[in-house]
């Protein structure tokens, strides 16, 4: 049995990619750039800059450094304006009663995000207190698929890495944790997340067992 559990958030615990493709797209339409949901798929799992510089390329533009960052600082402000306003019944279904759950049967849980925001986004889920250790974009200096977030969230709980599952919805992710030694769940069909060592649909009625059973 494993002892800990690493959770992405956007996609694993809340649905925010909808307002970070409306937050980009303000930004894409400023610089006259058609960026579309499609192309906002891309952005799954990667940094803030790196998300920008897609962005860019999706419109054939290039710009300073100082600029990227200008952009970047003026995204994540049009992206606060949504996230301050989120409520408890965004969470997706079931994650809670998983998270409260394994938190009864000995687990430790940490969070593996990208966001700088993932604070903010859990106190507005009143998730905070649940979570043993956060580890996110303030504590990280290397984006997905480098495994440094969920190495450094299993050292933080106090467990080798291959104690440990990822629970993830981007690919960038799956390879994370696989890179950093750990199993992972995609959260999605197969189809879209083939290299998963399993997947669920979610977390409604899904319990820990059933998972660990799938991972012997």
């Amino acid at each position: 049995m494993h002892k800990g559990l690493l959770f992405d958030l956007d996609g694993v615990i809340v649905d925010t990619a909808k307002y970070h493709y409306l937050a980009w797209k303000e930004i894409a339409d400023e610089l006259g750039i058609d960026f579309t949901e499609q192309d906002n798929e891309r952005l799954k799992g990667v940094s803030r800059m790196q998300s920008f510089e897609i962005v860019l390329e999706v419109g054939g533009k290039t710009m300073s450094r100082e600029e990227k960052e200008q952009y970047c600082e003026k995204k994540n402000e049009v992206y606060l304006t949504y996230i301050r306003k989120l409520k408890e019944s965004e969470i997706l279904p079931g994650i809670r009663a998983f998270l409260e759950d394994v938190k009864e049967k000995g687990y430790k849980i940490a969070l593996g995000s990208a966001s700088k925001n993932s604070r903010l986004i859990l106190d507005r889920l009143h998730l905070t207190e649940i979570f043993d250790e956060i580890i996110d974009g303030t504590k990280t200096s290397k984006a997905k698929p480098d495994p440094e977030i969920f190495v450094l969230g299993a050292k933080a709980l106090g467990f080798a890495c291959e104690e440990c599952i990822v629970f993830e919805d981007a690919k960038a992710g799956i390879e994370a944790a696989h890179a950093g030694g750990m199993q992972a769940v995609g959260i999605g069909s197969r189809s879209r997340l083939p290299e998963a060592d399993f997947n669920i649909p979610g977390f409604a009625d899904m319990e820990i067992e059933a998972i660990e059973k799938a991972l012997n």
